[in-house]
């Protein structure tokens, strides 16, 4: 610790590192892990830093000190990986793809737009890109409906490309079901809750849209499945008594009713209820 703190990190990194692995005091642990991280960082040692940053984190999961100095560490060097990326390969896709996400993060929705556009006119066959273009145009303010069209269009171009991509079948669902399509938004639901069983949100809109259909017996399984993935989520509670109640199963209906109700309580402002 004296080295790493007079600037002999050299020296003090394998030091420091294997106190990381001995049976010493938490404190003396954390220290020199976090002093290891500041020689790795300073001295251009990102696998080093990765190490000692995957000891700290499983060692002090919720410390505030290692988690601050953790996602310092994460975004300086997410910053050297990118400058890594520009400088030996400037002309890839991966470059346009970084500079359409920090466009998309500036708001900027045109110009992410354009660069997710020039992948695509010289990588038409490249998975991801028509999913990212398609949830850009979505995010825009007040998409139209040309833009919603576009947007749709884009998904299905990707899961031509990629039928396992449950993210586009998702957002097909959810645009079906904003236009009252209830038979296509089931079919889309269907589809990505199959492709990812651990995708809440598939099954809920899979539930909403049967409930739409007043197919309640049918849209019991699915929002029994969403609210056991997303229990805090209220709509999936309401919408589970509603199909339970309608399809004659009173006292289930009841329970789910009254967990609706104490989250309505303590939300007053959040209903819970999806428009039917």
């Amino acid at each position: 610790m004296n080295l790493a703190t007079t600037g002999h990190c050299s020296e003090a990194l394998p030091l420091l590192k294997r106190v990381m692995r001995e049976q010493v005091g938490a404190e003396i642990k954390k220290k020199a892990g976090l002093l290891g991280l500041r020689c790795a960082m300073t001295h251009n040692q990102p696998y080093e830093a990765v190490d000692l940053l995957e000891n700290l984190q499983r060692d002090f999961p919720s410390d505030p000190e290692v988690l601050y100095q953790a996602t310092h560490a994460y975004s300086d060097l997410a910053i050297r990986a990118s400058q890594d990326l520009l400088r030996s390969s400037p002309s890839s896709y991966q470059v346009h793809e970084l500079n359409a996400e920090a466009l998309e993060s500036q708001g900027k929705w045109d110009e992410a737009a354009a660069e997710y556009r020039a992948i695509l006119e010289n990588n038409p066959k490249l998975p991801g890109i028509h999913y990212r273009l398609g949830r850009l145009l979505l995010s825009k303010p007040n998409p139209g409906a040309d833009i919603a069209a576009e947007a749709k269009k884009n998904f299905e171009q990707e899961l031509n490309l990629d039928p396992q991509n449950a993210g586009a079948e998702y957002v097909l669902g959810e645009l079906a079901r904003q236009d009252s399509n209830w038979g296509e938004a089931v079919e889309h639901f269907s589809r990505a809750a199959k492709l990812d069983n651990s995708f809440a949100e598939a099954y809920l809109g899979l539930g909403l849209s049967l409930v739409s259909e007043k197919r309640f017996p049918e849209a019991v399984g699915p929002l029994q499945t969403a609210v056991k993935l997303e229990p805090a989520n209220p709509v999936g509670h309401y919408n589970l008594a509603l199909a339970l109640s309608r399809s004659g199963r009173k006292q289930e209906a009841d329970r789910e009713f009254a967990i609706h109700r104490k989250m309505q309580e303590a939300a007053p402002q959040n209903t819970g209820a999806s428009p039917q």
